[in-house]
């Protein structure tokens, strides 16, 4: 077999991972450029943002250049620098990841869509665009976006699928 063909078919082994991973980055761009399109800039609070459902879920526009929750503020070139070795980790230890189980790379389809999601905007904004704004009472949850969503999906189903005995996606001895 061509050395061209064996790479295409090493590729297609992982075709969920890249499926789930393509459909979580576009769905984070596409919604992020609608949001930059649409909504002005810092529009954390009223009367700029748009209330979806009365308090309780609004859309905004504002741009964090910290992890979850602002946590990190200002180092977003540190944190682009971290998405890459992380994405480069996730190859470098894919086996004993099992990446090639399907379950897996559903798990880090949805990880590593959202991980560059975020890196985009990074590299184009100096920020992630956030803009999912949750309200409990007078208490706001911190905004987040698609791709911070498919990472806690993904991070909590890697925690379920780790902890069973009968299915651990991953450094088994």
């Amino acid at each position: 077999m061509p050395a061209r063909a064996s790479a295409v078919v090493r590729l297609f082994r992982y075709r969920a991972l890249f499926v789930w991973g393509a459909v979580v980055f576009l769905l984070d761009q596409i919604t992020k450029f609608w949001v930059d399109a649409t909504i002005p800039f810092e529009t954390y609070f009223e009367p700029g943002r748009i209330t979806v459902v009365p308090s309780f879920f609004h859309l905004v526009h504002v741009g964090n250049t910290g992890a979850a929750w602002g946590m990190f503020a200002g180092k977003s070139f540190w944190l682009a620098l971290l998405a890459l070795a992380t994405l480069g980790a996730i190859y470098f230890f894919r086996r004993q990841l099992e990446l090639s189980r399907p379950v897996v790379q559903v798990i880090f389809g949805l990880l590593c869509g959202g991980i560059v999601g975020n890196l985009v905007d990074r590299l184009l904004h100096g920020h992630v665009i956030d803009f999912l704004l949750f309200t409990f009472g007078s208490f706001d949850w911190p905004a987040f976006n698609i791709a911070d969503s498919a990472i806690c999906i993904g991070v909590g189903l890697y925690l379920i699928f780790s902890f069973r005995n009968d299915s651990t996606p991953a450094m088994a001895p």
